[in-house]
């Protein structure tokens, strides 16, 4: 909107408001599936030069026939292009259109290169400052041309920079979250080695996961398992303590009964008759007690 047609009546400020939901959320929609599209033919472009070169190796053979929409369609999926090199595309073809744009306006306009790339620019990110505002002369040679060429340049604008955008905000949001979690892997580490200093030679598992790996690309967190010891004011979970630790329990457990009875005990064959065999632990004792009463008995 650069201000030059406003609407002047009530009816007409109403119909531009239920309008304005419906055209923007469609136009909006055009420019996400426009910047789709280009990603398709972008993995498209990369999959045809990789498979013309393992045709020039002899890795291929020359007539393979090519599948169905759908499985085509699928094949694409792992050639789907970096986020920075569709960003380095997007500024390219920006910069080529507002150039072009630009060549346009100066003769016809009448205004400086640097102006007419000024409006490009506030044209094609949809601001719409209105200081400048291309088609408002009296007169023009070829002006229906003129303004074809407006138009084509405009939507071709607007759709490179709307998808430029879409894609920088995507970079921010990923380098955003690589810093936070940069620094919250600093925090908890400087954190746990405050209130775990006293701890380091406790029994550590013998399998225990390694660092994190974090990727920019994407939001994801790799975890891998490797052999080797734990970090230094690391936590164990309850089920590798126990799983390290697992011999060492059973023999404090028999030890434990060994000295409530008095005795290694040698259980009889009554009393493995009578159920109150094997345990250890205190409900091996009790057994035991329960044993020794049958047999009294």
């Amino acid at each position: 909107g650069f201000g030059m047609t406003t609407p002047a009546t009530v009816g007409g400020k109403i119909f531009l408001i239920f309008y304005g939901l419906i055209g923007c959320a469609g136009t909006i929609l055009f420019f996400n599936l426009f910047l789709e599209r280009l990603i398709t033919v972008i993995a498209y472009i990369m999959k045809s030069c990789h498979e013309r070169q393992l045709r020039r190796k002899g890795v291929l053979p020359h007539n393979s026939r090519r599948g169905s929409g759908t499985s085509e369609v699928d094949s694409l999926a792992g050639w789907k292009p970096s986020v920075y090199y569709v960003m380095l595309i997007l500024c390219v073809a920006s910069l080529i259109i507002s150039c072009c744009a630009s060549a346009m306006y100066t003769p016809i306009e009448g205004w400086s290169y640097f102006d007419s790339l000024y409006f490009c620019f506030v044209a094609f990110s949809t601001i719409g400052f209105g200081d400048l505002v291309s088609s408002q002369n009296m007169n023009y040679e070829s002006q229906g041309l003129y303004r074809f060429g407006n138009f084509v340049f405009i939507l071709m604008g607007v759709c490179c920079i709307y998808s430029l955008f879409n894609v920088i905000s995507i970079v921010i949001k990923q380098s955003i979250n690589w810093i936070l979690k940069k620094l919250d892997c600093r925090c908890c580490h400087r954190c746990q080695r405050k209130f775990f200093h006293s701890r380091r030679n406790v029994v550590m598992p013998g399998n225990v996961r390694s660092r994190r790996n974090i990727s920019i690309e994407t939001d994801v967190v790799n975890d891998s398992d490797t052999d080797g010891r734990r970090l230094s004011g690391e936590m164990i979970s309850m089920k590798d303590f126990l799983a390290s630790n697992k011999v060492s329990l059973a023999i404090m457990q028999k030890q434990l009964s060994e000295t409530a009875n008095g005795y290694p005990r040698q259980m009889s064959s009554s009393s493995k008759q009578n159920g109150f065999s094997g345990g250890v632990g205190a409900l091996a004792i009790m057994n035991n007690r329960l044993a020794e009463t049958s047999v009294d008995r």
